[in-house]
Order: C-alpha cells, then sequence, then structure tokens
C-alpha cells in the first residue's frame, strides 16, 4: 500500500484535494502520494510564517537545543531517511547514507552558529563632532524566508536553507523540488519532533510554475534561497525586486592535472567524481584538463578505472552509479553525447543509456561549443581536454558563463598560487577535484553560478540584516 503525506502548514499536517505520485527513480513505479498545495495553502503557509516571526525571534538558545535536537533526530534515523533518498531520488544507498550522515552535521553547525550571531563596535567617537557619542551594530532576522530545493540532494540542500534560516532567528516556507519531496516531508516531522514550535517552518508542495509563482510573487516574503538552474535563478531575480536572495546556480566545473600531479590520486579521485549521483552534482566534474605531457596515460588509467564503476539498482550495496532524475533527463545527456560523436568527438568509454540508466562516459576530442562543454550537462558525462601550460589550462577553465568551484592537482606551491589567483571560481580545491566541499565552508560561485554564500555561517550572514545602533552620551 502506498503511504500518503501531507503539507505542514502553521504546525499542522493538512491534506489537501488533488495529490501527485512519487516515482521510485529505479524502478519507475510510484511508491508513494503526497498532497500538493493550492494558493490557499501557499497563502496560509505565509501568513503562518510571519505570525510566527511577528511574536518575536525565539532566543537563540532555543533555536541551538532545537537544532542540536534534529541533529541527533537526524542520525538516529539515518538509515530509514537515506532509504528514502534512494527511492525518491535514485542516489546510490552509500551516498544517501552520506548525505544524511552531513545534513545531521550541518544542523548541528547552525545550532553551534545560533549563539554566535554578532555585530561590532564602530568608533564614531574618532570622527570630529562625536566625541560623545557611542556605536556599534547588531545582527537582526531579516524575516520570513522561502526556501526552492533542488532533487540531487533532496536532505542535505534542504538542510542547507532551513537550518541557518531557523538559527538566525528566521520563519521559512519550503517548497521542496516536486520529483523528491518525501525527504523534505521526513525533515519537518524531525523539526516538529525537535520542539519547533507552529509557524516557523511550513511546507508547500507543487510545482515551479504554479507554487513557486505564487512564492515570488508574494511580497510578504523577505528573502529567497534557490538551487536550481540559471534559468528559473534570473527569473526569480527579476520577479522579486529589491528583496534579498542567495542564489546557487549551475556550472560545468574544471579540474586541471598538471604534469607534476600525482597520476594514482587524480585518477582514483577523477575516475568516481565525474559520475557521483549520475553526474547530478552542480560541482560535478565536467570539463577535465590534462597536461598534454600525461594526457595519453591519464586517458588509459581514467578509463580502466571508470569502466569498474557498477551501474544498476542503488539499493544494492555494490553499485556506484544509479539512474538519473528521469528517463527524459537520460535521454537528453544521450542526445548531448551524439552531437558530441557526430561533431567530431571520440567516446572514449560508455555512452550507452537503458532507461533512466547511463552509463559513465568519457569524450575526448571535444570542441568548446559542444554542449557537453559549454553548458551545463548534469549527467555522468565528462569531458578530457589535453592543455600546453597552466596559462591555457586557465583560460580554458575561464572561457565558461559559469564559475562555482574548480579543482587541481599539482605538486607545485606555486602552480597551485597561480591557479587560485586566476580561476575565475568561488572555490579552488588543491589536489582533489572540484566535486570537494566541507559543510562549514562558504559555497557558491560567481558569474552565471550565483549570488551568495551558503555554509551556516555566512548563510546567516546572508539571511540576518545589520542594524547600526548610536547612543549620544
Amino acid at each position: 500500500m502506498q503511504e500518503k503525506y501531507s503539507i505542514y502548514v502553521n504546525g499542522e499536517w493538512l491534506e489537501t484535494e488533488q495529490t501527485m505520485g512519487v516515482v521510485d527513480k529505479f524502478s519507475g513505479e510510484v511508491f508513494a502520494t503526497t498532497c500538493t498545495s493550492s494558493a490557499t495553502e501557499v497563502a496560509a503557509a505565509v501568513s503562518a510564517a510571519i505570525n510566527a516571526f511577528k511574536a518575536g525571534p525565539l532566543p537563540p538558545y532555543q533555536r541551538y537545543k532545537i537544532l542540536a535536537k534534529a541533529s541527533s533526530l537526524i542520525e538516529e534515523n539515518a538509515n530509514d531517511l537515506a532509504l528514502t533518498i534512494t527511492r525518491e531520488a535514485g542516489k546510490v544507498f552509500k551516498d544517501a547514507k552520506t548525505e544524511v550522515l552531513r545534513s545531521s552535521q550541518v544542523f548541528l553547525l547552525a545550532a553551534e552558529e545560533a549563539k554566535r550571531i554578532s555585530g561590532e563596535t564602530i568608533p564614531v567617537e574618532a570622527t570630529s563632532g562625536s566625541e560623545n557619542r557611542m556605536a556599534y551594530t547588531i545582527r537582526v532576522p531579516i524575516g520570513v524566508v522561502c526556501a526552492i530545493s533542488p532533487f540531487n540532494f533532496p536532505l542535505n540542500l534542504v538542510t542547507h536553507k532551513i537550518a541557518p534560516a531557523l538559527a538566525a532567528g528566521n520563519t521559512v516556507i519550503l517548497k521542496p523540488a516536486s520529483a523528491t519531496p518525501i525527504s523534505a516531508i521526513n525533515l519537518c516531522k524531525i523539526l516538529e519532533e525537535a520542539g519547533l514550535p507552529p509557524g516557523y517552518l511550513n511546507l508547500v508542495i507543487g510545482g515551479g510554475n504554479e507554487i513557486g509563482d505564487l512564492l515570488l510573487k508574494d511580497e510578504r516574503i523577505n528573502f529567497y534561497t534557490f538551487t536550481g538552474s540559471p534559468k528559473v535563478g534570473k527569473k526569480i531575480m527579476s520577479t522579486i525586486g529589491l528583496r534579498k536572495a542567495t542564489m546557487e546556480l549551475g556550472s560545468n566545473s574544471v579540474t586541471i592535472v598538471h604534469k607534476d600531479a600525482d597520476l594514482a590520486k587524480a585518477v582514483a579521485l577523477c575516475s568516481r567524481m565525474p559520475f557521483v549521483n549520475a553526474g547530478q552534482v552542480c560541482i560535478s566534474v565536467q570539463r577535465l584538463l590534462v597536461h598534454q605531457d600525461i594526457y595519453d596515460q591519464f586517458a588509459i588509467m581514467l578509463a580502466e578505472e571508470s569502466r569498474k564503476l557498477v551501474l544498476g539498482n542503488p539499493i544494492d550495496p555494490q553499485t556506484d552509479i544509479g539512474p538519473m532524475i528521469s528517463e527524459a533527463e537520460a535521454r537528453r545527456a544521450e542526445a548531448w553525447v551524439i552531437a558530441a560523436l557526430e561533431g567530431g568527438a571520440n567516446l572514449l568509454s560508455g555512452g550507452k543509456r537503458n532507461g533512466a540508466l547511463f552509463e559513465p562516459t568519457i569524450l575526448t576530442n571535444v570542441q568548446p561549443t559542444m554542449q557537453v562543454v559549454c553548458e551545463e550537462v548534469f549527467a555522468p558525462v565528462v569531458s578530457l581536454i589535453p592543455y600546453q601550460d597552466l596559462n591555457e589550462a586557465i583560460e580554458i577553465a575561464n572561457a565558461s558563463t559559469y564559475g562555482l568551484q574548480a579543482g587541481v592537482f599539482t605538486s607545485s606551491i606555486a602552480i597551485a598560487a597561480e591557479a587560485i589567483r586566476r580561476l575565475e571560481v568561488g572555490g579552488v580545491i588543491i589536489n582533489d577535484t572540484s566535486v570537494y566541499r566541507a559543510d562549514q565552508a562558504p559555497y557558491g560561485g560567481i558569474k552565471e553560478s550565483g549570488i551568495g554564500r551558503e555554509g551556516p555561517k555566512y548563510a546567516i550572514q546572508e539571511m540576518t540584516e545589520s542594524k547600526l545602533v548610536v547612543y549620544n552620551l
């Protein structure tokens, strides 16, 4: 029997007439249904968030206790939460379990940061005419936060939005991806059990074109935090006007393997990281730049290692790569690869599709204008590109509308320093791929990869306002 899930508004689980099915991404079968929201429920969710906020922010220590309790509950229920991710997102169980444990840590980080929010003293007395004045700043909650999350990390990216928002003293309306709503529902249940009062977190479910638009046009919302495509990000920014937002958008991330790199280490990481979560990671390795002196050897080793990856049922503990989010997305990725091959690219390994399963695919002899290179492929596809010197590698890397993260393998401090200085990205990872992310670190990009930074401490800065206080003594 399929389990039915409700939406969550003002501390109540509400059933609505309209529902949608949630599909097991491997079997293709509907395994659960969720209620969906209408304009009435969306308006009620915003009103509940406003009323809770106006009642006064929770004291910092209370926020800490609630978020810390949620962290413990997530860890206690890790296996069940991971299984949900595996079914609704198609993520292999071992990676889903890692996502759950990361989410627990994000809540704990946010809990600690709730006790550290502070301003600074301003030496206005040093200004002529202000000798008798004293000034400082405090940080205050921004208000009602709308969090719109994607399918690829249905628990951890939700966590990265709502945990800092609550830690900052804000109230939240959450709209998860329609393909993966159950992880968000589970998180609401956990926060309810952890003692979060009614109205502080409200969950609405539905399509972006309908529910998303209603949220964007509701001027009672003060802040938006979104992860998704640049196209949708631009729509959000053009709709919300002067209201603030954090946008974590797309990328076609580069990892550079220089000729002095530890080849075994580089191959070990680069043979897996482009294919984690079937390549559906914002910082996935999409362009792999390899120095020409080691290119041939690296290509052989990379293909050999990537062929060892097991493609199949994500619940099987031996599986390394599960299905993409839908067969339609797998067909799109397949079409991009075929177009590249027809344009002169070569297939080093992979390239075959079976339903939503897509083999880990390595392309060579690609051109800068191919979609697999210049756009975000968001699939288990990586392009090998040779370069002659570091200048050329950096020019290739920067020739993108995106700028999220980059990886650089080198044994030279000078090469690393040069890459750090010149790469146009939000993060540079030395001797690892672009996929590395520490949840406490500032995460975000430049150009069309977005604005603002995630990571609990940094998200709290985004979700609070600085207020100046001046005493005339």
